[in-house]
């Protein structure tokens, strides 16, 4: 699995398919203060597609206005980031093939010192199901776990506790049958 998985927003505009377009709305983008997740740029037709992933859609888009920028969007995609290893994409699109969920589009890079970044697509239909099957496939990672049970007088109740890969956040997600919450362990750099 990877370290970490986010649901993004991302939009997109077309412009003219020629030297300096993208260079152009980055430059305003950068006046604005935006600070971007992602960027893609392509080819489409006889135009360009410019794909943004915004850390934050507000300041994003009041920058686009400013800019003038004509976006579709908002649009949902996943931001992968984790550390790099044999087959690490690859186990993310196993678990979607297996929850029957088709990928759209998928990009991946080595992002160097050991590491590795991937935007991955599914239908707009498939949003949620990719988010919630198998033990919420994009949401958490399993780095470590302990089982703990315990037994009432009347039932047994077992609990999964996960470690959030992020370790400086020092997080635990706890997860009963379908239901999760997210625990801060505090004093404890466990």
């Amino acid at each position: 699995m990877p370290d970490s998985v986010k649901r993004v927003q991302y939009f997109y505009t077309e412009v003219p398919d020629k030297p300096g377009e993208g260079a152009r709305i980055l430059a305003l983008l950068k006046e604005s203060g935006v600070d971007l997740l992602a960027y893609s740029g392509f080819p489409s037709g006889r135009r360009a597609q410019l794909d943004f992933i915004p850390a934050d859609v507000a300041a994003f888009r009041a920058a686009a206005r400013k800019a003038k920028l004509t976006l579709v969007g908002p649009k949902s995609g996943f931001l992968l980031q984790g550390a790099d290893r044999p087959g690490a994409l690859a186990e993310v699109i196993a678990k979607l093939a297996a929850a029957a969920i088709n990928i759209t589009a998928c990009d991946a890079i080595a992002a160097g010192e050991g590491r590795y970044g991937a935007l991955l697509w599914v239908k707009p239909q498939d949003v949620q199901k990719a988010e919630v099957s198998e033990l919420r496939i994009l949401s958490i990672t399993i780095s470590e776990y302990i089982v703990a049970s315990y037994a009432a007088p009347t039932q047994a109740v077992i609990i999964l506790a996960f470690r959030a890969a992020n370790r400086s956040t020092n997080s635990w997600r706890f997860a009963a049958s379908d239901t999760a919450c997210l625990i801060r362990c505090r004093g404890r750099n466990q």
